[in-house]
């Protein structure tokens, strides 16, 4: 195993498990998303109800929850490395730099933009996640059947003016974090070529900006109504 752990000490084997990470967070952004627009039904949040039973209670779905803990915490301790290295190897900034004419400003300030991101998934995990786990919830009935009433507890919060404006400020954190990330996963794991470019830099822009446009629509849309 002495070859996994030399890897994963280097800077290329800590880029790489970033862009896989990474993309497999997109991946999560994509599905959670499709469950989160339920909020949005006119059916006084049953089935976003029903879909968050089966979320939680399902064997592979909790099953695939516990890898995607561990991906959320790799993908932060590696990028708190990732930075920590890369000031030491420069710890005196230049005089003169063309940064801001070579690099575009969200591959600047990944650092600053995911700490937004995890700000506001702590937030969010204690919110919902942390209520819907170990929080007494409000209960409600379909069809016979008991489920959790985790739409009343999400419309609750999202009728506090400061909680949606945090949604929509950690939305555009996070539409910059992907705007990079998305191309930067492909060109670390070597899957970039001059021919399919174009198409990368296409579907990454789309993924950075419909995702948290429509995560940020949901506070915004349940506030007003």
């Amino acid at each position: 195993m002495s070859w996994l752990t030399n890897a994963l000490s280097s800077t290329l084997g800590r880029k790489l498990l970033m862009a896989a990470t990474g993309l497999f967070l997109i991946t999560f952004l994509v599905v959670h998303l499709a469950g989160n627009l339920q909020l949005l039904s006119d059916d006084g949040g049953e089935s976003f109800n029903v879909y968050a039973k089966f979320m939680t209670t399902n064997t592979f779905i909790k099953t695939t929850s516990y890898l995607l803990y561990a991906t959320f915490l790799i993908h932060i301790i590696w990028a708190i490395l990732l930075s920590v290295n890369n000031r030491s190897a420069r710890p005196v900034g230049y005089k003169v730099s063309a940064a801001s004419t070579n690099s575009t400003w969200s591959s600047r300030n990944m650092g600053f933009l995911g700490t937004i991101v995890f700000i506001f998934l702590v937030i969010h995990l204690a919110n919902f996640w942390w209520k819907m786990k170990f929080g007494e919830m409000p209960m409600v009935e379909y069809d016979g059947a008991e489920y959790k009433d985790l739409y009343t507890v999400v419309s609750t919060a999202f009728g506090e003016l400061w909680l949606v404006i945090l949604y929509v400020v950690a939305m555009i954190g996070l539409m910059f974090h992907l705007f990079h990330g998305f191309q930067s996963a492909f060109q670390t794991l070597g899957l970039n070529h001059p021919k399919y470019n174009p198409a990368i830099k296409i579907i990454g822009s789309i993924i950075a900006i419909v995702i948290p446009a429509l995560f940020a629509s949901i506070p915004i849309l349940m506030y007003l109504n």
